[in-house]
C-alpha cells in the first residue's frame, strides 16, 4: 500500500500540429474543404486536451508544431516539436518527460478517446509490473505509447527507423518492444480520424465532443447526413 501511494502521477504527453488549413487532416478533402478539415482537426484536438484533463497526472504536456490557438484549454504546457521525420519527432517528445515517473504520449487523431482508457491503466495499483503502454489503431499503426521509465535513449531505440503511417508501422513497434525486454500492457484499439468514414465513426462514438457537433454541422449545411 505504501509503494502505491508513493508512486508518481504519470505525464501526458500530446503531439499535435497546428490546425492550418492545408497542413493537417488532407485526406479529409474531400469531401471537406481544407478550412472545415483544419475546423475538425482543431475540434479533435481540443476534445483530446479536454479528454486528458480528466486524467490524473503530475504534468501534461503539449508537443506542438506550430503555435497554440483558442482549441488550447488551460493547464498544458506547450513545447516545440524537433525537426526530423515523425519517427524522430515521437521519440524526442519522451524527452520532455523525466524518468522519474511514468509518461504517455497520444496523437490528436482520436476525438473517441475516454478518460478511463487511460486512467485505469496507468492507476498507481495498476502499474506494478508493467514497463510500457501500447495502443493499437485500427488502421494498423498505433494511437497511444507510454513507457513507465521514460528516457531519450529507450525512446529513441522504440521509435526512431519505425516506418510511419503504414500498416505494419504498429507491428514494428510490438516486435521492438518485445526485442527491449519490456512488460508490455495492452490499451484496446481506436481509430484515427484520417478519412470522413473515419469521422463518422469517431463522432459517433463520441456525439456530445465538439468534433462531433462540427462534423454534424459541416454534413448539414451540405447536405449530407453522413
Amino acid at each position: 500500500m505504501r509503494a502505491v501511494l508513493a508512486a508518481p502521477p504519470p505525464t501526458l504527453l500530446v503531439i499535435a500540429k497546428e490546425p492550418v488549413p492545408g497542413r493537417v487532416k488532407t485526406r479529409l478533402t474531400p469531401p471537406f474543404t481544407p478550412d472545415q478539415a483544419a475546423a475538425l482537426a482543431a475540434d479533435a484536438l481540443a476534445d483530446t486536451l479536454r479528454t486528458l484533463a480528466a486524467v490524473p497526472a503530475g504534468r501534461r504536456l503539449l508537443v506542438l508544431d506550430g503555435s497554440p490557438g483558442p482549441w488550447l484549454p488551460p493547464g498544458w504546457e506547450v513545447v516545440p516539436q524537433t525537426a526530423g521525420g515523425l519517427d524522430e519527432r515521437l521519440a524526442a517528445a519522451f524527452a520532455h518527460a523525466g524518468p522519474q515517473a511514468p509518461a504517455v504520449l497520444v496523437g490528436m487523431d482520436t476525438p473517441q478517446l475516454t478518460a478511463r482508457t487511460l486512467a485505469e491503466p496507468l492507476a498507481a495499483a495498476r502499474r506494478a509490473g508493467v514497463d510500457a503502454w501500447y495502443g493499437p489503431a485500427a488502421d494498423g499503426g498505433f494511437w497511444a505509447l507510454g513507457l513507465a521509465r521514460p528516457t531519450p535513449e529507450l525512446a529513441r531505440r522504440l521509435l526512431v527507423g519505425v516506418p510511419m503511417s503504414a500498416p505494419h508501422t504498429g507491428s514494428t513497434l510490438e516486435r521492438r518492444l518485445a526485442a527491449a525486454g519490456l512488460s508490455v500492457a495492452r490499451l484496446p484499439v481506436l481509430r484515427d480520424v484520417d478519412t470522413a468514414a473515419d469521422a463518422d465513426a469517431a463522432a459517433a462514438l463520441a456525439p456530445h465532443g465538439r468534433f462531433a457537433a462540427r462534423l454534424r454541422s459541416l454534413r448539414a449545411a451540405a447536405g449530407v447526413t453522413g
